[in-house]
């Protein structure tokens, strides 16, 4: 045996022999070395917080799929493009070639979306405005809807300017979907509880990183993503916001240089306006005038909009088509659009040759176009050419006044029925488009009108047509989304702020206007869509603060007394549906005690009916089990409401605290319940007018 043990000794490199049980002695010293080594990494991560990781690996995950749908967007227009011109000369083979192309991509686009996941269609942002305000929406921000989300816009995108939409909306859903799957991961990993706070936190912070992933621009992204979807929102929070957004913003730039797009991180619309004086005093009165046009100009296309959107949903005709043919609507739609931008037929009077990009580069076009005009040939090649963009804007016999006229009635209305195609599209890009033709037009007749530019103390300034195609982007824009950031956006996606003070006024005074008498765009499509959105006051003059919860209060309420019946309970739960029930020391006293769920209610008397079954003797068993007491879990009610309560601190405190419903209690007793249903029918009727009688 003696000898056994020595042939398995073993020599180690400093001449000592170790046996095999010393061998075995020395493993667990290893794990042991290993686990406090990761253990000591898990105890400094965890002092630097989860939230910062999570954040870092969204905002790089939205830039990588920013970039590769905008490299697989490119390459499909170039390939368009190119067999385009290649077909120059073939009026018939170039128009096959300009519809089919448009019409295979949004019909695929719809057909694949619908069918993955329906709830991928459209923008995202009023549904993901409904969810964070703790309403649950089922399907929306699952995996698959992602999925049907990121092909259909691929597609819809790549259809370029024939349909003219965009992809902000769309990347908003996205990022949010994302932050939802990394949410479980990390709750799954760390062991963590995800409460609703954090999860509202972290889809707040997604929406930031949606818009900034689109537009390389993160501190606007992060205040477009507070105004279009909180009604209140924790400063705290800012943080989470602005380093998410950095980091997608900054793997975007970078992608960008890496793929040879640019020599370095600099602006994505790069515009050379004139620094030192870029606007005159009295044109700050011309800038005014454009955010009333603008303003004045959005209510009609948000008011069309919605009309044009609710008539699509409730036409039998149409209801009964887009039921199981929505991929041939889109198909349809898409083949009148396509038709009438045909760059030979009348595309020729919209520029529908120039991408969303060439479109809004040559819009901040420093350089006013009558003199180009003048100066320049107005002969359209069969290539675009991208240093002289303008040129597609310049028909010979139609000028570029005519082409701009032309494109705002056109586009008008083109763009309000591409809204209605049932795919993955963005609306923001089109009217920040749309608006920058509107203050193009305001620009050009400046300078039209002062060729020389406006004389202040004995030196000649010349006008900027640029400038205020930018103020009427902003301007535009901002009114119909009822977002002041748009002018910060835009300021970071040229890399100047000389025209501040005037693109501040315009959107200010636009918004002004669009917010007196119309909805946004994304809550007009709450109301269209019928979502369980609480819709806000709109003036303090509407009597919301005389409107008390006792005039508007639901009194029809069910109570359950604590020593309640199993019989008593199930008749309850069969003549009722309703989600919370409240708990009441007796029926008499009617002292709330506290709430429980309807779920709690029904897997409670499923446990009892298994116990019953297995119990021989079924009548001694109900008799011993007849009261209920204690034998189910009383949630404690953390907040309350009085009937003296006004409607207005009702409507505040829901919004504020992610509210679904409240009990109203007075001297101690339950007299009534208010959801979200009776806030927002009495809002309504506020809105319509109408004030609810005292009871």
């Amino acid at each position: 045996m003696a000898d056994v043990w020595d042939r398995e000794k073993v020599t180690s490199p400093g001449g000592e022999e170790r046996s095999p049980l010393q061998q075995k002695l020395q493993r667990p010293k290893t794990r042991d070395c290993t686990t406090a080594c990761w253990s000591f990494i898990k105890r400094q991560l965890s002092r630097v917080g989860d939230d910062w990781y999570f954040l870092f690996i969204l905002g790089v995950l939205m830039a990588l799929i920013s970039f590769a749908m905008d490299f697989t967007v490119v390459k499909l227009f170039r390939a368009h493009r190119w067999l385009y011109e290649k077909l120059d000369g073939n009026g018939l083979l170039q128009y096959m070639a300009w519809i089919v192309y448009a019409v295979a991509l949004t019909t695929f686009a719809t057909g694949f979306s619908q069918c993955v996941s329906p709830q991928s269609g459209g923008s995202g942002i009023p549904e993901l405005k409904t969810i964070l305000t703790g309403v649950l929406l089922e399907e929306y921000l699952t995996m698959k809807t992602m999925v049907a989300k990121m092909v259909g816009l691929t597609c819809s995108l790549a259809a370029g300017s024939t349909i003219f939409l965009g992809k902000v909306g769309p990347f908003v859903h996205i990022s949010s979907m994302i932050a939802t799957y990394l949410g479980g991961i990390r709750t799954t990993v760390t062991r963590d509880y995800e409460n609703k706070s954090k999860r509202y936190e972290m889809l707040v912070a997604a929406a930031a990183v949606g818009v900034a992933s689109c537009f390389g621009a993160p501190i606007s992204g992060v205040l477009f993503s507070v105004e279009v979807t909180s009604s209140h929102f924790a400063v705290r929070n800012y943080w989470r916001g602005f380093f998410a957004a950095t980091c997608g913003a900054f793997m975007f730039r970078l992608l960008s240089v890496f793929n040879n797009e640019q020599e370095t991180i600099i602006a994505l619309f790069k515009t050379k306006f004139k620094v030192d004086f870029p606007f005159d005093l009295p044109e700050t009165f011309i800038f005014i005038i454009l955010g009333i046009i603008c303003g004045i100009l959005s209510c009609v296309y948000l008011f069309c909009q919605r009309r044009l959107v609710g008539y699509v949903r409730r036409n039998p005709f149409v209801q009964r088509f887009t039921a199981t043919e929505k991929a041939v609507y889109s198909g349809v739609v898409t083949l009148l659009l396509a038709s009438i931008t045909f760059p030979a037929g009348l595309g020729q009077f919209m520029a529908s040759r120039l991408t969303m990009k060439e479109l809004l580069s040559s819009l901040f076009d420093h350089r006013p176009w009558g003199a180009l005009s003048l100066n320049g040939s107005l002969d359209l090649h069969s290539r675009v050419d991208p240093d002289n963009l303008w040129v597609d804007w310049c028909h010979p016999t139609f000028t570029f006044y005519g082409t701009l006229l032309f494109f705002l009635f056109m586009k008008f209305w083109m763009l309000i029925l591409a809204t209605t195609l049932p795919m993955p599209a963005g609306y923001f890009m089109p009217v920040l488009i749309y608006g920058a033709v509107i203050g193009r037009i305001v620009g050009e007749l400046m300078a039209f009108i002062f060729p020389n530019g406006i004389k202040s103390e004995g030196v000649l300034n010349p006008i900027i047509p640029g400038g205020y195609a930018l103020a009427g982007a902003v301007a535009f824009s901002g009114a119909v989304t009822h977002t002041l950031s748009t002018a910060l956006l835009v300021f970071e996606l040229t890399g100047q702020i000389a025209h501040f003070l005037p693109v501040l006024l315009a959107v200010l005074v636009a918004n002004a206007i669009a917010q007196k008498f119309q909805p946004s765009f994304y809550d007009g499509t709450i109301i269209v869509k019928k979502l369980p959105y609480l819709p806000r006051i709109r003036s303090t003059a509407t009597g919301s603060y005389s409107v008390t919860v006792g005039q508007f209060m639901n009194t029809h309420l069910q109570c359950l007394a604590q020593d309640l019946s199993s019989t008593q309970l199930l008749q309850v739960l069969t003549s009722t549906s309703d989600p919370v029930y409240p708990v009441v020391e007796s029926t008499e006293s009617m002292v709330l005690v506290g709430s429980v769920q309807r779920s709690e209610l029904i897997n409670f008397l499923q446990n009892e009916a298994e116990q019953i079954k297995d119990n021989e003797k079924l009548q001694a068993k109900d008799e011993d089990m007849t009261k209920l007491e204690g034998r189910w879990r009383i949630d404690p009610v953390t907040f309350q409401l009085s009937p003296s309560t006004s409607l207005h601190q009702a409507h505040k405190l829901f919004e504020l605290l992610v509210l679904q419903h409240t009990f109203v209690i007075s001297a101690g007793r339950v007299v009534g319940y208010v959801t979200r249903a009776e806030l927002k029918k009495v809002t309504e009727e506020l809105a319509n007018g109408r004030v609810p009688d005292t009871e």
